[in-house]
């Protein structure tokens, strides 16, 4: 009999097999029957050679080593199951099953029973870290999120450190085994209702995993369709769009001018709104395709460099400033575009803000308005707002400025807003103001289906400790890993050994601009050091190159990162917003204070309490929160742990 690395281990229809060979995305599938029947050799040859079709190098010795380590133990703890359990040797085992679009992430084994789904990775170690508990339940998270074959079904995390010989236990939701609990643990193991689980339609099925901002807009440039993404569009993000395109055909027929302002929380996909609608509108699809229809505006100079970075183009993205100073500082000219996107809306200037930088005498949401009046016959405004995340000197007036725009207009606007803005709008009547909860994206995709992070951050920031702390269980069974240390390169190390083999991931510090304690532990967050910075290779470059951020020796601020997006940030916690408690009795109740005066801003302590609340957004996967080993810090540390954050360890 061939080994089954000579034949495929399903049936392959003849005229595909004349036309394509199907592409490989595992280094070995088959029943835990044909396993036990393979030499362990040419099992060994079949994943290396799978693995080097898919990847165009060789596996290291390391990885080599591993793999036989993991088969042995297998080899032994399967046959042990079958003996017990016969019809076992039916299921499926998946070897180095690599996610799609992942960029090479690949749980060391998938095993579909009959009905469920069990992840498996293999450590040579004694005792598993952090990094390994996490590792293999965010394996475990994405596929139940974005994998079809998966969703309602049991998927179960389990880490097999392969030099451990105590008894198994749970940890972090995480099914911990020594290597001779493999086979009880799996005796143990009951399928339930659900369809049988057919392996080839398993492997073969369309993971869609949410795209991080930078790779939504490479897919946008190059003309290519977004992934029908499940979590977007319980976000009513497909709703939306289809809102905004027939206002277009609308506004173009009627000839009338449309302000529509969406808000956000933090990661809810606003940008990605904006980006979209500037490449997938109506107009886009007419015949006057030569001429620009719509331009996407940013005030966020660190957003244009990284997208102007990833797309090598300038034609992308065009920063808010240059659209002034050509249409209203320089000459008051029409723009050419009728769609008009304003990205991080909160943050257009007041009038003495603008008047200081460009001389123009409103708010930036009244310039916008009067240049878009010049747009001939009709024009849609999109303005994208994120909640709480004024962070900068003359942002303080929000969503207000609109309404004096308005209140200044030459032309009749209807407004589109959410409900809670809608009195805002008192420049206008209220049969022009349009509003609906379509407008607010309350769901983060940032942070995948870690509903709650936002909810945590905004308890914590109010200083409400308890509340957050009755909410982190609730990020934790999402599967979101938040963390407290005073040890940095404890730190640091968690996300090598979390990310090793991942280059997709990115981590990095973050940290307050206005924090004074934070560089002598090596998070320099000066305006030198990260004026400095080359923003797009920070966000962009691979983990390799030293002008990554996951080299972990540069840091960017909330200035960096507002609208951006890591993996895992390593969130540098300094001294200019410290927790006071009260009494000295207790540490509940208390407040956050702040010790930072800025000149010509009217609340110091609303802007770093919005500057953390940008920064404790910023991960897709969790963060770490580092207090430098200082006395100042001991009462914040305390009060980040009481609300909840867990001690790295």
């Amino acid at each position: 009999m061939e080994s089954p690395h000579q034949l495929p281990l399903f049936p392959v229809p003849v005229a595909a097999v004349a036309t394509e060979e199907p592409v490989i995305t595992y280094g070995w599938l088959g029943t835990i029957a044909c396993f036990l029947d393979t030499p362990l050799s040419d099992w060994l040859a079949t994943v290396q050679q799978n693995y080097q079709q898919l990847y165009r190098q060789r596996a290291t010795s390391t990885q080599q080593h591993a793999w036989q380590d993991s088969g042995q133990i297998l080899q032994q703890q399967l046959a042990h199951l079958v003996a017990t359990r016969p019809e076992s040797a039916n299921w499926t085992l998946i070897f180095e099953y690599e996610l799609p679009r992942e960029g090479g992430r690949r749980p060391d084994l998938v095993l579909l029973t009959a009905t469920q789904i069990l992840v498996f990775e293999f450590k040579q170690k004694v005792s598993p870290s952090t990094a390994d508990l996490d590792q293999v339940a965010a394996y475990a998270r994405d596929l139940a999120a974005y994998h079809p074959g998966c969703w309602h079904r049991s998927v179960t995390p389990i880490l097999v450190p392969t030099r451990r010989s105590q008894p198994g236990e749970m940890r972090s939701a995480v099914q911990v085994l020594s290597p001779q609990e493999v086979a009880p643990y799996l005796n143990q193991v009951t399928d339930h209702a659900p369809p049988p689980l057919d392996p080839h339609t398993w492997v073969t099925a369309d993971y869609a995993p949410l795209p991080t901002l930078v790779q939504a807009a490479r897919r946008l440039f190059q003309q290519e369709p977004l992934p029908a993404l499940k979590r977007a569009s319980s976000a009513g993000i497909p709703e939306l769009l289809d809102y905004l395109n027939a206002l277009v055909l609308q506004a173009q027929k009627r000839q009338e001018r449309h302000l529509v302002l969406i808000t956000g929380v933090p990661g809810a996909g606003k940008t990605l709104v904006g980006l979209q609608w500037v490449y997938q509108n109506p107009l886009s699809t007419q015949d006057n395709q030569n001429e620009r229809q719509a331009v996407f505006l940013s005030g966020n100079g660190p957003l244009i460099a990284v997208l102007q970075y990833a797309l090598k183009s300038r034609v992308f993205v065009q920063a808010v400033r240059n659209f002034y100073l050509q249409h209203e500082v320089r000459r008051q000219s029409a723009p050419a575009e009728h769609l008009i996107v304003f990205d991080e809306a909160q943050r257009a200037w007041d009038a003495e803000r603008m008047a200081e930088k460009y001389g123009i005498g409103s708010a930036a949401g009244g310039a916008v308005l009067r240049i878009a009046e010049r747009v001939p016959n009709w024009c849609v405004v999109l303005g994208l707002i994120g909640e709480g995340q004024e962070i900068h000197v003359g942002e303080e007036e929000g969503i207000e400025q609109w309404n004096h725009g308005l209140a200044a207009a030459q032309e009749p606007w209807q407004v589109h807003c959410p409900p809670e803005q809608a009195n805002c709008f008192t420049a206008i009547p209220p049969q022009q103001r349009h509003a609906h909860d379509r407008f607010n994206l309350t769901t983060s995709l940032r942070t995948h289906l870690a509903k709650h992070v936002q909810t945590w951050v905004a308890a914590l920031l109010q200083g409400q400790l308890e509340q957050a702390a009755q909410l982190m269980p609730l990020l934790l069974a999402e599967g979101f890993d938040a963390y407290l240390t005073r040890d940095l390169e404890l730190a640091k190390t968690y996300c090598r050994e979390r990310y090793q083999g991942q280059p997709s991931k990115r981590y990095g510090l973050l940290a307050s601009s206005r924090a004074r304690n934070l560089a002598a532990y090596g998070i320099p967050n000066d305006y030198y050091a990260t004026s400095r910075l080359n923003m797009g290779a920070w966000y962009i470059d691979p983990p390799d190159s030293p002008q990554s951020c996951c080299a972990l020796d540069r840091a960017v601020t909330e200035f960096g990162c507002q609208g951006l997006e890591l993996d895992f940030p390593l969130l540098g916690w300094g001294n200019d917003l410290l927790w006071h408690p009260d009494s000295s009795a207790n540490l509940q109740p208390g407040r956050w204070l702040s010790s930072v005066r800025q000149r010509q801003v009217r609340d110091p302590l609303r802007l770093r309490i919005n500057s953390y609340r940008v920064l404790l957004t910023r991960g897709r996967d969790g963060f770490i929160v580092f207090l430098p080993p200082e006395t100042q810090m001991d009462l914040t540390a305390a009060a980040l742990q009481t609300a909840g954050l867990r001690q790295l360890s």
